[in-house]
């Protein structure tokens, strides 16, 4: 193996950037209208999933087979493909790198377009977790946030799964809406969680450049979101869950027992990853050399038309040096609520212990109260938790 190169785990994201409407708040890569090019996307995509595992940055890595540890479909809607292309996917990941004979192998899925037939079939071919946009229980958010599902499809659709076999089952929910208010994101969460889902992933709202959420903000039709709501929502989001058994692991992410999204957890410990398809993301570590980034054409029909001609995907990458990286891996750990900064991994990644770099910056953040230091790790303090963005401040 290459000294100079770190591969703990690796994840394998294939984006899949089809949906039926667009959302009003999302900025993904993402397209409607493109049912033609679903089958001629799916066979480039298994192209590309064989070049990478020849590419000289995965030889490098490991000389004989590059290994993965999870694979996450996301999108856009994964879940508008047949469920057999789904399974040629997987399948040709299982061929080209080697991987554990348990493996986690994530899908998201708009909760309108699943069958019982279909999630049975999805459970056949290799699938076994799916993650549900559900974002809501209130008619009228669905409508503001543009989902075309109602929360009875969710419920539904939850039951269909457990039946089709599913025992790990993730909900999106979103908070922080404008003009939201907490006894209405109270409703969504007490409602979500009568369905016992696995793991649950909240976000904040985020208005984004280019949405259409940002141009009724803009123009004023919408008001911008009210911060300090959100961080009630948030703050009830914290009892609610605990009181229901679900371990709060990362900042927006809790989960029952042994259900951690373990090919999230690649990300939250900076270790690399392939993200294949138009527009994702790759990463690549290397001990010394901080590491590299790269991330491919956006455009499917561009994306199709390379694979084809054999060209080049990437459309452009950075260069991380080794201060970068350090940072980025020390704002990822401490996303992990329970587990933080671990002092020893990042020695042995770094070759000198983290106070070396940040002894200023770690003794601001337990003098403000926002972090909690031992000799073993690094974590946020409750408080922390509220103020993340600031501690995160210090060291990017």
């Amino acid at each position: 193996m290459c000294e100079n190169c770190i591969i703990v785990k690796t994840g394998i994201y294939l984006h899949i950037p089809f949906c039926r409407a667009r959302c009003t708040y999302c900025d993904f890569n993402t397209y409607v209208g493109l049912d033609t090019i679903f089958e001629p996307y799916v066979r480039a995509l298994q192209r590309e999933i064989i070049s990478s595992a020849n590419h000289p940055t995965s030889r490098e890595a490991s000389p004989h087979q590059p290994h993965t540890n999870t694979i996450f479909l996301g999108g856009g809607t994964p879940s508008l493909l047949k469920p057999q292309w789904i399974g040629d996917l997987l399948r040709t990941c299982q061929d080209e790198f080697s991987m554990p004979a348990q493996f986690e192998c994530t899908m998201e899925c708009n909760p309108g377009t699943v069958t019982p037939d279909y999630l049975v079939q999805l459970r056949e071919q290799g699938v076994n977790r799916l993650s549900f946009g559900a974002q809501s229980a209130d008619p009228g958010e669905l409508q503001l946030l543009g989902r075309e599902h109602t929360f009875e499809q969710v419920a539904r659709a939850v039951e269909q799964a457990r039946m089709a076999g599913f025992d790990n089952v993730n909900f999106d929910l979103i908070f922080g809406l404008p003009r939201q208010q907490l006894a209405t994101w109270q409703h969504t969460l007490d409602t979500a969680l009568q369905l016992k889902p696995d793991h649950i992933s909240l976000y904040a709202l985020t208005i984004e450049t280019g949405t259409p959420m940002h141009d009724w903000v803009r123009r004023g039709e919408v008001p911008y979101p009210d911060p300090d709501a959100a961080a009630d929502m948030y703050d009830y989001a914290e009892q609610a869950m605990a009181g229901f058994g679900y371990d709060h692991y990362e900042i927006s992410n809790w989960c029952l027992v042994g259900h951690e999204c373990e090919h999230n957890l690649i990300y939250w410990h900076n270790e690399p990853y392939y993200g294949l398809g138009a527009g994702a993301h790759s990463s690549a570590i290397y001990v010394g050399h901080g590491g590299r980034r790269w991330w491919k054409v956006r455009r499917p029909a561009d994306y199709i038309g390379k694979v084809e001609r054999g060209e080049s995907l990437e459309m452009n990458h950075e260069v991380l040096e080794e201060r970068t990286s350090r940072g980025e891996t020390i704002v990822l750990a401490l996303r992990l609520l329970n587990e933080g900064v671990n002092q020893a991994r990042f020695t042995e990644r770094y070759g000198v212990p983290i106070h070396t770099f940040y002894e200023k910056e770690l003794i601001e953040g337990v003098n403000l109260g926002l972090l909690d230091i031992n000799d073993e790790r690094i974590k946020l303090t409750q408080k922390g938790h509220f103020l993340s963005n600031r501690v995160m401040e210090m060291f990017v």
